[in-house]
């Protein structure tokens, strides 16, 4: 069973998702609601939000999230073996990347991470709670929406978690929408905090509909006040045009990110494992996310040159493809990785400099090219492109045309050049620097396409400092 409801919910009925990513097929069933149930429970797990989390410090509830997350940490407890069992099942990935990527995203949602998620975006996390000084004069209190409607995608497991805990840290009470592809991980937490914290029962519901075409769909976008969706950029769109002037809407789209690798990470020593570090980034969740590299820029001058960084990237990712396969692909994706591959053995025939290594059933796919070229993205699914670059200060040039889908950038430089590279890309657009083999993973507190995460969500009520001094003359000591 998938999906997660408060107790006593509004009359709703079930639909059965089949999945068959190995061994024996399995059945999930997702609660649904028509546009009056939806309505119903809507303003259910608003009112009990208002009230519950209003009276909780923001602290106990980080302190639930954290509860919950040891538990998933927790390779013994039920409900991870369950998450082990089948996620490799409905996403189609191999049993070893998902316990490691369960293992990664757990981890982001201890309490010293949530402490430093909250101080990321305000500088004192307790205006979540009632009024707290500013530094300019006055008092500030920060209240999150009443009800909070996410709209997920599907393409990487354990993006859910991170909305789940956005909301409750602002004290909203939320509803997500889960995409049919993976609907079962938001459900288990959700239930799981209701587990550890009973106050927060009431607070959160996961449902899965099918976008555009679902009258409950309208229903829940007229009751949210903030509406924060993941997906393509005509979803979005789409979403934004359908909502209330009113209603907030935060949209994560389409986005790209890339790589640098220095000369002085390609020595004799260093290169190899600068590319298994980019492998990883490449295999892990098959690209799907839009933190994963799909153009590797390269620099000359190391003892390794860009050509043979290429090959020990190839080597690398056939390794990663013997430890854990890639999942298997949809038609659709089969045939655009396949026209991505004979697109590139094109260019090589015809370009001097340029060729194609890849792996049996394409499990794999590295394109190389000798001569500066603009950011392309690949086909995804370990596909990548290496650059050869004179100097990697060129790299910043080469993306900038595309600086609305920029996101994150891998870096394996020394320390000034880090510095000085990610001052050029961020002027381009690039919103995040990372270390090369942790581009897939974000740190706890990233600020997800350069927004903040929690002050997007909240408003603001502020004493000025002369309505303050005004009220001392009224004060029962001033006569």
């Amino acid at each position: 069973m998938g999906g997660y409801l408060p107790s006593s919910p509004p009359d709703h009925g079930w639909r059965t998702e089949r999945f068959a990513g190995g061994g024996d097929p399995l059945e999930v069933a997702l609660p649904v609601f028509d546009a009056t149930g939806m309505a119903a429970l809507a303003g259910q797990i608003r009112d009990e939000a208002r009230a519950v989390l209003g009276a909780m410090p923001v602290d106990a509830i980080a302190a639930a999230i954290d509860a919950a997350a040891e538990r998933m940490l927790d390779r013994a407890h039920p409900l991870r073996r369950q998450a082990e069992a089948l996620l490799p099942i409905v996403t189609g990935y191999d049993a070893e990347s998902v316990r490691l990527g369960l293992t990664a995203t757990f981890r982001n949602f201890r309490l010293p991470q949530l402490r430093r998620f909250l101080a990321a975006d305000f500088p004192d996390p307790g205006m979540l709670d009632g009024f707290r000084p500013m530094p300019r004069g006055g008092l500030a209190r920060a209240w999150g929406p009443a009800l909070l409607l996410h709209v997920w995608a599907g393409n990487v497991p354990g993006l859910p978690v991170w909305g789940l805990a956005r909301g409750l840290l602002v004290k909203a009470g939320t509803i997500g929408k889960v995409s049919a592809t993976e609907p079962l991980l938001a459900g288990w937490f959700a239930g799981l905090l209701a587990e550890v914290e009973p106050r927060l029962a009431g607070c959160l519901g996961i449902l899965c509909w099918k976008g555009g075409a679902d009258p409950a769909e309208d229903a829940a976008f007229e009751a949210a006040d903030t509406v924060v969706a993941y997906g393509g950029n005509a979803t979005l769109a789409a979403i934004r045009n359908r909502l209330p002037a009113t209603t907030r809407f935060v949209g994560h789209g389409h986005k790209v990110s890339f790589a640098l690798v220095s000369r002085e990470a390609l020595t004799a020593g260093r290169a190899a494992v600068a590319a298994g570090l980019a492998a990883r980034d490449i295999a892990r969740f098959e690209q799907q996310g839009c933190f994963a590299p799909q153009m590797i820029f390269a620099e000359r001058g190391g003892a390794v040159d860009p050509a043979a960084f290429a090959r020990h990237l190839a080597a690398a990712l056939a390794a990663a493809e013997a430890r854990h396969p890639r999942r298997a692909l949809s038609l659709a994706e089969a045939a655009a990785l396949a026209g991505w591959r004979d697109g590139e053995q094109a260019r090589a025939m015809m370009e001097p400099g340029r060729s194609v290594m890849f792996g049996p059933d394409l499990g794999w796919c590295v394109s190389y090219a000798d001569a500066a070229e603009p950011l392309r993205p690949a086909a995804l699914n370990r596909s990548v492109t290496v650059v050869a670059l004179d100097a990697l200060e060129e790299a910043a040039a080469l993306v900038a045309p595309f600086r609305d889908l920029l996101q994150g950038a891998g870096v394996a430089a020394p320390p000034r050049r880090l510095h000085a590279l990610a001052e050029a890309l961020g002027a381009v657009g690039v919103t995040r620097i990372a270390a090369l083999g942790a581009m897939t993973v974000p740190e706890a507190g990233w600020h997800n396409d350069g927004r903040f995460n929690l002050l997007d969500l909240v408003t603001m009520t502020e004493i000025e400092p002369a309505a303050e001094a005004q009220a001392e003359l009224y004060a029962p000591y001033a006569d």
